[in-house]
């Protein structure tokens, strides 16, 4: 354990079930999507320091709800296959390096697909009311922070991986899926035909809207900017991918629109540096149909990460979220083994590191992804509006953490 600007407050084992990927919190409670245990936990975190899990929400058997959102009284969850226990890969690069299609053959076991829709009006106990089923390994990330649409990456059957759906939400009960787009390539019953190598996985993972422009994440696939002008057509205004000669592994695309900026945080998606650097790069989108690299985030040096085991290098960025804390100048970012970074971008040729905190290394190992080591591997944070950071990782639980200043 490590810091500075960054002080613990209270942790939990979020009641025994320590894997976590997406962390929202709302109304005095936290709620965690999980990677392995099939399912979502609501902790109650009025007290910071001793948060209490309270519920854990089982999905149907193999189906994951890592990533989640909440907004205005409601949760959205996805539906999708647990690919990691289903097909017992190998190596993990097999599902990283190929179309989900293709990697992910072992589905005669049965699971949910889609997204189903929670009524919070006891923040402790999430009430279903509404699911959108779809045909195939479902759904992936989803972006929504209230109004008519939501956007998500979506596995439908006849593609080769994840595309973009847009989500029609005028009835929260009975959600549809009213547009979608992909890269020519993507739909392979449609007679595509993939254009990038062999090796690489185009695939959206998340997109992020401001206004009516969309900014979405696509693995090897570089980084898109979207026209939503129309919800129901999305269109391409600009397409940009610096993989090759970088590794790829776009995750998370925030877009700072009252500055023209746009921070992109590649995944790392290999133990001990084996495919090189990920970076958090600085992007400057005032042109939408040119956006140009100005920057990366400065990488953590303050010991030697790639040797310290698991992955090292960004995963994942606080979003900005309506009520939660909001900035241009101020990046959070989890980094895997080196935890929870914070940047100054001020000036945006010149980030600078302000603030940081590595949580201890978990306890035990619930990852059971081929080369998974005993380390930390933070996977995502929120940000409260009082600086009050949720903080989740694939084997050590919910640290919450005190952002100083």
């Amino acid at each position: 354990m490590s810091g500075w600007r960054i002080r613990p407050l209270g942790h939990t084992d979020q009641g025994g079930k320590p894997d976590g990927t997406q962390v929202m919190a709302a109304n005095g409670y936290a709620y965690v999507g999980h990677m392995f245990s099939d399912g979502i936990t609501v902790i109650d975190v009025r007290d910071p320091r001793t948060p209490k899990p309270v519920r854990f929400i089982a999905n149907p058997p193999n189906t994951r709800a890592s990533h989640i959102q909440v907004h205005d009284g409601i949760m959205l969850a996805i539906n999708a296959a647990n690919v990691w226990a289903l097909q017992q890969y190998e190596k993990e690069n097999d599902y990283f390096s190929k179309s989900l299609a293709d990697s992910f053959s072992k589905r005669e076991r049965a699971f949910a697909a889609g997204m189903r829709v929670y009524d919070l009006s006891d923040p402790a106990s999430p009430r279903e009311f509404g699911f959108m089923p779809v045909e195939g390994i479902g759904l992936h990330r989803i972006w929504w922070v209230g109004g008519r649409y939501a956007y998500a990456s979506a596995h439908l059957d006849g593609f080769v991986d994840h595309i973009l759906v847009t989500i029609d939400m005028k009835d929260p009960a009975k959600p549809e899926i009213v547009g979608r787009w992909w890269f020519p390539g993507m739909h392979r019953a449609g007679g595509e035909t993939p254009t990038w190598g062999e090796g690489k996985r185009w695939a959206l993972h998340h997109m992020i809207t401001a206004g009516d422009l969309g900014y979405a994440a696509w693995r090897d696939g570089g980084l898109t900017i979207m026209d939503l002008t129309d919800p129901t057509a999305p269109s391409l205004r600009s397409h940009l991918n610096w993989s090759p000669p970088y590794a790829g592994g776009t995750h998370t695309p925030l877009p700072l629109p009252g500055r023209g900026l746009v921070v992109v945080a590649d995944e790392a998606t290999s133990n001990r540096c084996a495919k090189g650097m990920a970076y958090t790069w600085l992007v400057d989108a005032r042109a939408p149909d040119n956006p140009v690299t100005i920057a990366t985030m400065p990488t953590p040096s303050e010991q030697k990460f790639c040797e310290a085991g698991g992955k090292f290098g960004p995963h994942n960025l606080h979003e900005n979220r309506p009520g939660s804390f909001q900035s241009e100048e101020l990046i959070i970012a989890t980094y895997h083994n080196a935890g929870i970074r914070v940047f100054d971008i001020r000036d945006a040729y010149h980030p600078t590191e302000v603030a940081y905190y590595v949580p201890p290394a978990p306890e035990r190992l619930v990852d059971f992804r081929p080369g998974a080591e005993l380390v930390t591997q933070s996977t995502d944070v929120f940000a409260a509006a009082d600086g009050t950071l949720y903080v989740t990782d694939t084997n050590g639980g919910l640290s919450v953490l005190a952002l100083e200043g």
